[in-house]
Parts: structure tokens; sequence; C-alpha cells
């Protein structure tokens, strides 16, 4: 199987080629047996985007990497046939970044993988999944959202992912291009750039420094593992319904004044580190995916428990400053959610 993995150098995008390539820490046992012939990752490299994550396995020789924009369709053009299957993760994807300005979410996450979808109608590609968030929902007061919910998105990313999302479902329902959606809840794990709440708050306190916290610190996040989030990617590909959409959550919820508490114990912290701040705009109240499609149809089950996560998590940035240290200036000073 060759493999078109998209913004294969960030976060999630670069778990999923470790999973995939079965670099060493990155694969349990119950995880989808995907055996690619060939990888090629396609990533502008970005603030976000980092070679240095694929390092584990930038000599395997199924891996190819390709410098390039989703949003330039002659590369878009030149890279995608070939290719059996398109995972894309490219996005800007930081809301408070989308609150200063909007206009690269939209090009990027909407024109971008239009881009995409055209390329693989073009050239026959056999599936195409497209990973999208939990925000394209809006904000839920109690219950979860299951698949089906209304779209209601409160920011200009979650906006932009909103309409990437029903753009690649009009593909399958108007071409019948093979497409299948992925939802996540909040992403957490090693390799995030120290813009996300855990990272950043993680490498503030490692510092010395001191952490914000938006408004009361009551706004409720479902917390996933980036190596669980990856399993349930890797299940849609395999064995996910075309034209379906799938919500992939971790099973538990924290406000984010929770979350930090928890934090500040790891990092051997107190609460006089934490500076309240300004509540950010139109800043969603509560997350909640309901998985009950995925699980029952695919068999994802998250094996990665939020204590274990974030001690491991944690210890991963006291080990790897090497890695983080050089991106702290490129990061914003406020708290995403």
């Amino acid at each position: 199987m060759r493999i078109l993995v998209t913004g294969g150098a960030g976060f999630v995008g670069s778990e999923y080629v470790r999973m995939l390539l079965k670099a060493p820490g990155s694969t349990g046992p119950t995880d989808p047996q995907i055996e690619p012939i060939a990888i090629t990752v396609l990533d502008k490299l970005t603030y976000s985007g980092n070679l240095q994550n694929l390092a584990s396995v930038r000599a395997d020789p199924r891996l190819r990497f390709v410098r390039g924009d989703i949003c330039d369709l002659a590369v878009v053009n030149e890279v995608v046939p070939g290719h059996d299957v398109i995972v894309h993760f490219a996005a800007e994807s930081h809301v408070d970044r989308s609150i200063a300005g909007a206009a690269p979410f939209v090009t990027t996450n909407v024109h971008g993988t239009q881009n995409l979808l055209d390329a693989a109608l073009r050239h026959g590609t056999r599936r195409f999944v497209h990973v999208s968030t939990d925000e394209v929902y809006g904000s839920i007061d109690k219950g979860s959202w299951t698949e089906g919910w209304p779209l209601a998105p409160n920011s200009p990313y979650s906006a932009s992912k909103a309409g990437s999302d029903l753009l690649a479902l009009a593909y399958h329902r108007t071409h019948g291009l093979d497409v299948v959606v992925t939802r996540c809840s909040n992403n957490y794990g090693p390799y995030q750039f120290p813009e996300k709440i855990i990272p950043l708050f993680v490498t503030n306190l490692l510092l010395g420094g001191t952490v914000p916290l938006y408004g009361d610190g009551g706004n409720i996040r479902d917390w996933l593992h980036v190596h669980d989030h990856c399993v349930g990617i890797a299940l849609v590909q395999e064995k996910g319904r075309a034209g379906e959409v799938y919500n992939i959550g971790g099973g538990t919820d924290f406000t984010n004044k929770e979350l930090t508490g928890r934090l500040l114990v790891a990092c051997d912290a107190g609460w006089d580190r934490v500076v309240p701040v300004p509540d950010r705009k139109g800043h969603d109240r509560r997350y909640a995916l309901n998985i009950s499609k995925i699980r029952n149809e695919l068999g994802y089950d998250p094996s990665i428990d939020i204590e274990r996560g974030l001690a491991e998590t944690v210890q991963w940035y006291r080990d790897n400053r090497a890695w983080w240290e050089p991106l702290k200036g490129a990061a914003l000073s406020t708290v995403p959610a």
C-alpha cells in the first residue's frame, strides 16, 4: 500500500508515520497492522512542522519526504499520483492564531483540501482520510456529540475545518470519491509544538516561568493521547465506511483548571506560577465526543490512560529540551483550548 501523509512532519502526522513504520516506542500490541509499501510525507515545514519529528524513521527506505504546500496545485499534482491512500493532516490548527488572522486558515484548510480532493479524484486515489476536529461542533453544555450533530463552529479555525469536512464529504456524494472523515478531541503527547496548552504549560514550568490560565479555568476538554488518535485513524483508514464520519475521543474530561493542577504537580510547581488572563474571544465552554460508532463498528478503544499519558509526556519534555527550547520563541504565550 502506498500512502501519502500530508502534514506528516507535524505533531499528529509524524506520530502516524512513526506508527505505520513501527518506530521503537510508537506502537502497541493492539495497533492496526497496516503494512505500507511506501509512505510519502508532504509537508510545508511551517513553524510547527519539524523534520526532527521524523528522525527515528528518516533512514527507512519506505519513507520519502517532499517539502511542499498543499495549496500549490503543481506540487499536489506531482505528488498524488501512484498513492493508494491519502491521509490528510496538513492544516493550520491554532485557535488563537486564527483569531488574530483568519486568512491562512481559510487558504490552507479549505483551498488546500480542495486541491488534494481534486487530485485524488483525477489520479484515482483509492481512499481519502480527512482528519478533522471536535471543534466543528461548537460547544455543548451536557451530553456528547454524535457524528450526526449539526456543525456550529465558533472560531475561524473551526469554521475553516468545518468547511473542509463538508467539502470532503461532498466529493464523496458528488463524485463517488471514497472519503472518510475523523473528528478528534484534544490531543497531547510528545513532539507537540509548545503553543498548545499541555506543552506550553510544561515547558514554561520547566523553565521556571509562569503559565497563563484563561478566564475562570472552567472550560472542559476531553483529552486523547496522540498515539490513541493515530490508532483510531488507522482503523478508519482500514475499515471505515466510505462517506462516513467517525469521532475519536479519549474519554477523559477535565476543566482547564483541573488540568493545570495536574501539570503543576507533575512539574513540582505551585499555584503561585499561574497567572489568570482574560478569556479568549468566542471561547467554547465544553467539548465532549460520543465514540460509540468507532468503538462498535471498528473496535476502537483508547489504551493510554491520562495518568500514564501525562506522566510520560511531561517526562518526554524533561528529556528533550534540545527539541523544544529552540521552538519557544515561535510559540504564543496564550493558552489554546
